[in-house]
């Protein structure tokens, strides 16, 4: 894997020393200024996807909130595009109808990056008790806390435009598959990159289970392998805000829709806190996985990270 350098001591003290003088709402790079991120605005975007209940392909909750989340991006964003593909599912004998949703920001720029996360919500609490295993989960964290992110991110992009392209892509199906059929997970992602075409980006931050309120985000193994450069990027930036959720370690090897951008060509970096609340990983796909379990300040530590990435790079 690859190695990554942790800054020198003193350059580290000397930084954080810097940005105590400069306010969020105030930070400027390359002449752009980055906004601030609203913990409470993306508490509401989390909160509101979860009203729709269970987001899994097929439901109805999965058919409001795709008819939301195209709604509110087309208040923020230059373009928003349906991707509109399908999954048959051999054990349901059906086809299920899936969509990623695709924003983008900056339209003329040539230079341009993707964020991303996946909407849809297990169909199974797998991992929970075993009357509940056929039951479809909430998934506060592990669906609407990186959409929710993304979606202030939109809004603040609206007014304070980014100097360089962004798309905001919101994966379907990352988690549809029964545990150990690898083939029926990431279905977004890997329509996504099939039909991209031309499309370049210079590399690709994933946000996955970013809402734990006992947030702790180590660099995940494969991330630090294959997009070590966007890793240093990430973490420097949190290093310099004062996030501490930002962790100099090595977690564990994560499967997840980063993985079909890493092999498309598109360095990429799942950010995710895999465990969740802890190493138990006691709420991941389990019907605990709600809104208490969140936190607003969680997502204000990504989100602003994210933000200073996006605002330090040049046109």
């Amino acid at each position: 894997m690859a190695i990554l350098n942790i800054m020198d001591n003193m350059k580290h003290i000397l930084k954080k020393k810097l940005t105590l003088f400069l306010p969020l709402t105030m930070l400027v790079y390359c002449g752009q200024t980055m906004p601030e991120f609203n913990a409470d605005s993306s508490f509401a975007f989390l909160e509101k996807q979860v009203e729709f209940g269970p987001r899994n392909p097929g439901s109805m909750g999965h058919k409001q909130c795709s008819e939301w989340l195209v709604l509110e991006l087309k208040k923020y964003a230059g373009r928003v595009l349906e991707q509109n593909f399908t999954h048959r599912d051999p054990r349901l004998d059906t086809t299920i109808q899936m969509t990623n949703i695709v924003a983008s920001f900056n339209l003329n720029a040539g230079k341009r990056i993707i964020l991303c996360a996946h909407w849809d919500t297990r169909p199974r609490a797998d991992k929970d008790i075993p009357e509940n295993r056929d039951k479809p989960i909430l998934g506060a964290n592990d669906g609407a806390s990186g959409v929710a992110v993304l979606l202030e991110i939109a809004r603040l992009m609206k007014n304070s435009p980014p100097p360089i392209g962004v798309d905001i892509v919101l994966f379907d199906g990352e988690d549809y598959g029964p545990e150990g059929v690898h083939e029926e997970y990431f279905l977004g992602a890997s329509y996504f990159v099939k039909n991209m075409g031309q499309y370049k980006p210079l590399y690709g931050i994933l946000l996955d289970m970013v809402g734990d309120a006992q947030l702790n985000l180590p660099i995940e193994y494969q991330s630090g392998r294959y997009a070590a450069q966007v890793v240093e990027k990430i973490w420097s930036a949190a290093e310099e805000l004062g996030y501490k959720q930002f962790e100099r370690r090595t977690g564990t090897p994560v499967n997840d829709d980063h993985v079909k951008l890493i092999e498309a060509g598109i360095p990429t970096v799942d950010i995710i806190d895999f465990e969740y609340p802890d190493e138990t990983h006691k709420y991941w796909h389990t019907l605990h996985d709600t809104v208490d379990k969140c936190s607003p300040q969680s997502l204000k530590a990504v989100g602003q990270t994210v933000l200073s990435v996006v605002y330090s790079e040049e046109s």
